[in-house]
This record gives structure tokens, C-alpha cells and sequence, in this order.
């Protein structure tokens, strides 16, 4: 069946297929075409161009965007969605004072959320997830990885990842896996840490793999959780297993941890929000996207990556949502996206090539989605009658889409 939306006020992001990822200066660049329309047959998109060359009597069904924008929806590339239970006790905790680094040692962060996953079963972790992800469809995600990393025992970090791959065989976007049982030490393990990094690479990754239950491999490589030496370690055994390094680095400090990701190949590194010249010039000569989180500074009121001397560096850069309980506890990416411009000092045009065709180089799925191209996955969205594109970031706290579709179909219907 062919759809054929017309009358579009703004088709923004439109590429040739062929376009993987943008880097300095052409992340200041958004195609568009005004008063377009978007052809549409099943799942895919199939053309788009000006409404002078558009042939109505083509179509099995058209719908009228006068006055809308038309756009990619978002890829988020980093979050944590699947977890037993919120943490608001912490957040009032920041709120008198105390710092996320003492949290942690007096037993909350991510120990805290650990403790409680594995208590729960699946049947509700998945309940929960199916909640999550519907409210980020809604609000424009189309595309998302989500990472393990709150089980911390082999029983618990394979409960997360099935939980995982039942939400991609049952939802239409794509779901990537991320393995990221290097998340922190459990408490048992605090005088041995030696046997817990053993416990991943011995026991945790032959069995994911066995299992396919993952895409990528993640490791915190931070002061307090894992060395550069134990990340190198980890990540090697990983890809022994055909995992695809995506790795936390320099939240807090600047370790090395760039470097270890680069030299390993890594997707991403993400986080990023202390950043030295150093890991520029890493970043500079390699493969690998740097991914920001902004809504994780906000929430943790940590300093922000330094998108803009990135993107000056002439390097690529995606955004993220980090949605998780104890520090980043929303995955609405228009949020991100406002963030990124209003905190980061990106453009509207920098933000939303970073929310898409280079979200998508770091899922590992510039292929199908992150542009209008054609052949790409017909996912979609269409915005509320707003002025312009910059509207978006501008009006941080408005709900601006009207509609979202996911393989050629409005969400409602799915």
C-alpha cells in the first residue's frame, strides 16, 4: 500500500541513503524542502520531493500536512530503560546535598537499582519496559538501544537482556542490546574485584553470546567503577564474542578511557562531559561517534559535554537520552535536543543531525533510519502547525508532535 503525504510545510533531514554521519562544520547544515511531499509504501519511503512534481493519482491513500513539518523521528543511542524501580529517595538526597559519588558509596546509584532488579521477575521488568518504551514512541523515539548493567550476577544480567529481546520481537522499532554487566562492582565482590571482572569475561559473555542476547559490550571506565586496564580486558573478550564495544568514559574524570574505546574500535563513547585535547585528537583520527547526554548534566547538575569545541574540532557528534532511575529518569528526546542547544550551545540545525543520521551511525543503523532517504524505514514525525524547525528546541516544555509513524503506520494503529 502506498501513502502519500502532501502539502508538507517543512520535509527536514532529507538525504541521499548513502549518508552515514556528518562531522564539524556539516552538522551546521539541515536539507529540507518546502511545501513537499513524502511517498510512502508499506514500511519504506520510496520518494519525496517539491509539490510541483507531485502525482496524487499515484497514491492509495493521501494525507493532507498542511501548515506540519515532517522529520526523522529520534534514535537514542544510550539508555537503561529496563530497571526494577525509581530512585526519587536520591534525587531529594542531591537535593540536601549530597553529591552522586557519596550516594553511591553509602550504598545507593547503581547497587541501589541492582539490589532491587534482582529481587523482581522478569514478567514485571518487562511490564514496566513496555510502559517506557510506548511514552518515548510517543514522544518521537523510533529507534533506541538499551543496556543491562543493574543485575550484576550472571541470573540477573541475563534476566535484563531477555527482558530486552522480547521487547524487540515485540515492538516495530529497532532495539539494540547492550551488555554492560562492567557496570560497577557489587558490594561481594569489593575486596576481589579480580574474580567479579573473571565472573564477566568466564562466565557472563560466553553465555549472552550463546544466547544472542546481545549487539554491543559496555564498560563504565571511570575513577571508582573500572580501570583503563580492566575496560581493555573486558572489551577484548567481548569482541572475542562478536560484541560491539559502547563504552561509558570520562562522566566524571578523564582516565584514558577515549583512548581504550578508540583503540578498540568502539561504536561510541559516550558521556564525554570532561573532555581534554587529548581525547580530541584521539577522537579526531578514529571511527568512533562521541555521544553526549545533556539530560544527565541537568539532572545531576554535573558540567555539560563540550559540544560546541567538538564539533569546531571538526568531529562527529550524537545526543542521548542516559534514561535511567538515578540520573537522567526521562527519555524524551526533545527535551535533549532543547538541551543541546540551550546548555551545549549547538544549533537547532547541530541538535537534531545529532538526534539523528549520527544517533543512528551510533546504532549501528544508519542504513535504515536517522533521514528521509529513500529505502529507509518510514518512521517518522509529524509535527503539531509550529513555525519552524527551531521551534522545536525553543519551546522546551510544549509538546510539538502531532503524530508519530513506525514502519509506514501511525503509532495508534501499531
Amino acid at each position: 500500500m502506498t501513502t502519500l503525504f502532501i502539502n508538507i510545510k517543512e520535509l527536514i533531514q532529507v538525504r541521499e541513503s548513502d549518508v552515514m554521519k556528518l562531522s564539524g562544520k556539516d552538522m551546521g547544515i539541515l536539507p529540507i524542502i518546502k511545501n513537499a511531499f513524502l511517498l510512502i509504501e508499506d514500511d519504506l519511503i520510496i520518494d519525496f520531493g517539491s509539490m510541483n512534481r507531485v502525482s496524487i493519482k499515484d497514491a492509495d491513500k493521501v494525507v493532507d500536512l498542511t501548515d506540519k513539518l515532517v522529520l526523522p523521528t529520534w534514535c537514542d543511542s544510550h539508555t537503561h530503560l529496563v530497571f526494577a524501580d525509581t530512585r526519587e529517595e536520591e534525587f531529594v538526597n542531591r537535593i540536601k546535598g549530597l553529591t552522586y559519588q557519596e550516594i553511591a558509596e553509602k550504598g545507593g546509584g547503581i547497587l541501589n537499582s541492582a539490589k532491587k532488579l534482582q529481587d523482581k521477575s522478569e514478567d514485571l521488568l518487562y511490564n514496566d519496559a513496555v510502559i517506557r518504551i510506548k511514552e518515548i514512541i510517543k514522544s518521537g523515539t523510533g529507534a533506541l538501544e538499551i543496556k543491562s548493567g543493574y543485575g550484576l550476577t550472571l541470573d540477573s544480567e541475563l534476566k535484563i537482556l531477555r527482558v530486552i529481546k522480547k521487547l524487540k520481537e515485540n515492538f516495530s522499532i529497532p532495539i539494540k542490546a547492550t551488555f554492560l554487566g562492567a557496570h560497577a562492582i557489587p558490594n561481594e565482590y569489593k575486596e576481589k574485584r579480580a574474580e567479579y571482572i573473571q565472573l564477566i569475561i568466564d562466565k557472563m559473555i560466553p553465555k549472552i553470546a550463546k544466547e544472542k542476547l546481545a549487539d554491543y559490550i559496555d564498560v563504565f571506565c571511570e575513577k571508582g567503577y573500572f580501570t583503563t586496564t580492566e575496560t581493555d580486558l573486558i572489551l577484548k573478550a567481548g569482541i572475542k564474542y562478536g560484541l560491539i564495544p559502547k563504552i561509558h568514559v570520562n562522566q566524571f574524570n578523564s582516565i584514558g578511557g577515549v583512548k581504550v574505546g578508540v583503540d578498540n574500535n568502539a561504536l561510541s563513547v559516550d558521556h564525554l562531559e570532561v573532555l581534554t585535547d587529548e581525547d580530541l585528537n584521539i577522537l579526531s583520527k578514529s571511527d568512533t561517534m562521541p555521544v553526549a547526554l545533556p539530560s544527565c548534566s541537568f539532572f545531576l547538575g554535573i558540567p555539560y559535554t563540550n559540544g560546541r569545541k567538538i564539533i569546531d574540532s571538526n568531529i562527529p557528534l550524537a545526543i542521548a537520552s542516559d534514561y535511567n532511575p538515578g540520573s537522567s529518569p526521562s527519555g524524551n528526546m526533545n527535551f535533549v535536543v532543547s538541551l543541546a542547544c540551550i546548555k551545549m550551545k549547538m544549533t537547532p540545525e547541530e541538535a537534531i543531525n545529532a538526534a539523528t543520521i549520527n544517533a543512528a551511525y551510533a546504532l549501528n543503523l544508519s542504513d535504515k533510519v536517522g533521514s528521509i532517504s529513500r529505502g529507509k524505514m518510514a518512521n517518522f514525525i509529524i509535527t503539531k502547525p509550529i513555525k519552524s524547525y527551531s521551534f522545536i528546541p525553543y519551546a522546551f516544555a510544549d509538546n510539538c508532535i502531532g503524530k508519530v509513524y513506525l514502519n509506514g503506520k501511525e503509532t495508534s494503529a501499531i
